[in-house]
């Protein structure tokens, strides 16, 4: 694991930048990437404060659920008003 090399090696760089600097360049991807997985994987293993990833993706397929359900409710309260128009006009001719 990328994140526990960095932290493993930490302490022989001085800091963890410089562990992270030293580690990205030897697998190609920007110093950026590399501290931003670092930190996501003491958020998941709890030695960071918040959201886990998990927990951040069912949150995302939550919201994406709720967000359907309201439009589906719309789609449903509009049809519902459209047909009551057209039941007061059939009883009104």
């Amino acid at each position: 694991m990328l994140h526990g090399s960095v932290l493993d090696n930490e302490g022989q760089h001085g800091s963890r930048w410089q562990a992270v600097m030293s580690i990205s360049a030897k697998i190609g991807c920007a110093p950026q990437t590399l501290n931003e997985w670092v930190k996501k994987a003491e958020v998941d293993s709890g030695k960071r404060a918040g959201i886990p990833t998990d927990m951040a993706e069912k949150m995302k397929a939550l919201e994406r659920e709720n967000r359907e359900l309201r439009q589906a409710n719309e789609i449903l309260r509009k049809a519902s008003a459209y047909f009551a128009m057209a039941e007061l006009d059939r009883r009104s001719k």
